[in-house]
């Protein structure tokens, strides 16, 4: 499997995940309430988890292409622009081809804000930093959305399986 398949190819149809997740949370009683949410106190409301699911993607492209990428510092205040906020990540995703990846056997040096750094190869920052934290947030997201009565199951979760769907359920 190519870096591209593991990385920019997973970010842009999770994305569609989380474009869905919130496309079902428009129509709650809630609505844009639903973005202050939170699933404990000490965790970032659902507004940060989205933030989080837009910004990831882009914030590993310095490190898996020769591309640049500004982070979004605020957060959305209403589901429709948080879904736009996510369309934009999609359409630079899309704009990405897969001979613009760095070899996954590069060397990628992460910093983060406390002062660690990790060196690895180009697949292990996707497989065990990039991958986890974009999942991790895009997971919370999902859970806050349950936690407040959206109306969301597993399918919901992964619609990117229908293409692979021979049998419906008896």
């Amino acid at each position: 499997m190519t870096l591209y398949d593991q990385s920019i190819a997973v970010y842009r149809s999770r994305i569609n995940t989380m474009i869905g997740m919130l496309a079902k949370a428009e129509s709650h009683e809630k609505g844009d309430g639903l973005l202050e949410a939170r699933l404990a106190d000490d965790m970032h409301p659902l507004a940060t988890q989205v933030r989080f699911v837009a910004n990831l993607p882009g914030e590993a492209l310095p490190r898996l292409t020769s591309r640049t990428f500004t982070s979004r510092d605020d957060n959305e205040t209403t589901i429709a622009a948080a879904k736009a906020a996510l369309a934009e990540t999609a359409a630079l995703l899309d704009d990405i081809g897969a001979d613009e990846l760095v070899a996954q056997d590069d060397t990628v040096v992460l910093a983060i804000p406390n002062g660690m750094e990790f060196t690895m190869t180009a697949e292990e920052y996707v497989r065990d930093w990039s991958l986890p934290n974009f999942y991790f947030h895009l997971t919370t997201a999902y859970a806050i959305l349950r936690m407040q009565g959206v109306e969301l199951g597993k399918a919901d979760f992964v619609p990117h399986m229908m293409p692979y769907l021979t049998k419906g359920p008896s």
